[in-house]
């Protein structure tokens, strides 16, 4: 069964993200005293008691703000009250009931679906009388709580425990979530893919670089039975363009915190820029974290193309990326959706070969053929052995070569090894790392 959502709600900056992450138990969404911070749908499960929920974060409210970012913060929290089966309305105890809760009350009412009133910034025993004129909103008793001393949260807790039911039995998650994270730089369309991904407008789509500025989860359960839970990143971009640091620092760190956690990672790319020195510096990040990869190049509908545009496009971008020379290229549209329903598909094939487990007699019949077929290198008389190779793990393929002399392992014949492993057993779109250690032998 799917666990039921509470949405947190509510005008801008009355505290909904300090009691968010007060509850996840880590600073998930981003906290700055600034109106509009948090622009999207932020998720985390919580479990409280016997109860298991999906919490979410919305940006504020601002009933009546023409600006393009704030009507669309003003959507996305609509878009989770329609989603929601409780919904936590926050006001501001030390500011007061104003005329904007009583719109976003009106609204609440009209869902007909339960609401907790929750009264935040009391920080002090002796302002809980500044509760009651939130009577007048006839969404029943109001809360005290201060998020950030940590005080009357559990009385919130309990409050929207009292309208779920509790966990009956140990759900059994037998298959793997794969955790797909969509990076690259500001305005190359990762929100607009990951909205065609869902089919949903998940994610604001906004010309302004830089609209989404958290990692967003979305689950995702594919017609084939496959879940993916699909990471929506800011754009990292580079320090010097960087103008509002301690905000856009949270947001950077948080990308590169997706890549550090995912399974496969969406390296987005605008065609029309084609392969830039931050791209290769995103690319670098997750090659060192050893994650698979797909490069998709986006907005290719704007490409004038003739009959080899994509193979030298490919070939550009991968002699742009050599480290990552292993990464399928996928060219699409997320605007028309041209091309988008490949993406979740090699997401796949890259995730299997990631996972991909080769017995250790298989893997020394084939570093027997490959020695054969090139021997090792010597220096000062003295030729490289390799004795036996196993792989260590998964995820990336880790593989054991033990040696004579570890000094004696050139690169080059590294390189060609692992050239000769990918010829053999594909490990497309993922990294492939090797050990090598020395293990003396005694001469026959």
């Amino acid at each position: 069964m799917a666990k039921p959502i509470v949405a947190v709600v509510g005008r801008p900056n009355v505290g909904k993200s300090t009691f968010f992450n007060k509850i996840a138990g880590k600073r998930i969404s981003i906290v700055e005293d600034t109106p509009g911070v948090t622009r999207d749908r932020i998720y985390c499960d919580v479990e409280w008691q016997n109860y298991r929920f999906t919490m979410i974060d919305t940006g504020g409210i601002d009933m009546h703000s023409d600006d393009v970012l704030l009507s669309q913060m003003r959507h996305q929290a609509e878009i989770a009250i329609d989603t929601a089966d409780v919904i936590c309305f926050f006001c501001d105890g030390r500011q007061g009931l104003t005329d904007d809760d009583r719109e976003v009350a009106t609204i609440l009412r009209r869902t007909q679906k339960p609401v907790v009133l929750c009264i935040n910034k009391i920080d002090d025993i002796k302002m809980n009388d500044q509760i009651y004129e939130f009577y007048e909103l006839g969404l029943g008793d109001p809360l005290a709580l201060s998020a950030v001393n940590m005080m009357g949260l559990g009385d919130v807790l309990e409050a929207i425990c009292n309208h779920l039911e509790p966990v009956q039995e140990e759900e059994d998650d037998e298959h793997h979530i794969i955790q797909l994270a969509v990076v690259g730089r500001p305005n190359v369309g990762k929100s607009s893919l990951v909205n065609r991904l869902l089919g949903q407008e998940r994610t604001m789509v906004s010309d302004i670089a830089g609209t989404t500025r958290d990692a967003i989860d979305t689950e995702y359960h594919a017609p084939d039975g496959t879940t993916y839970n699909i990471i929506d990143t800011a754009g990292i971009r580079r320090k010097s363009v960087i103008e509002d640091a301690s905000l856009e620092r949270y947001s950077v760190l948080r990308s590169i915190a997706a890549i550090e956690r995912c399974d496969v990672a969406l390296l987005m790319i605008d065609a029309q820029d084609g392969v830039t020195e931050q791209d290769t510096k995103i690319a670098g990040i997750i090659h060192d974290e050893g994650k698979a990869a797909v490069v998709v190049v986006n907005k290719w509908d704007m490409i004038e193309k003739d009959t080899n545009t994509m193979e030298t496009f490919r070939k550009k971008v991968l002699e742009n990326l050599k480290f990552m020379d292993y990464a399928p290229v996928l060219f699409l549209s997320a605007k028309t959706g041209q091309r988008v329903h490949t993406v979740l598909d090699m997401v796949d094939q890259v995730w299997a070969q990631a996972c991909k487990r080769v017995p250790t007699g298989v893997l020394n019949d084939i570093l027997h053929d490959a020695i054969a077929d090139f021997q090792p290198p010597a220096s000062n008389g003295r030729r490289l052995k390799i004795y036996y190779v196993t792989q260590q793990s998964v995820c990336p393929p880790t593989f054991i070569f033990f040696v004579n002399d570890e000094k004696l392992m050139h690169f080059s014949y590294e390189r060609y090894l692992e050239n000769y492993f990918r010829k053999t057993f594909d490990f497309n779109g993922t990294p492939v790392r090797f050990i090598i250690r020395e293990r003396k032998r005694e001469e026959s």
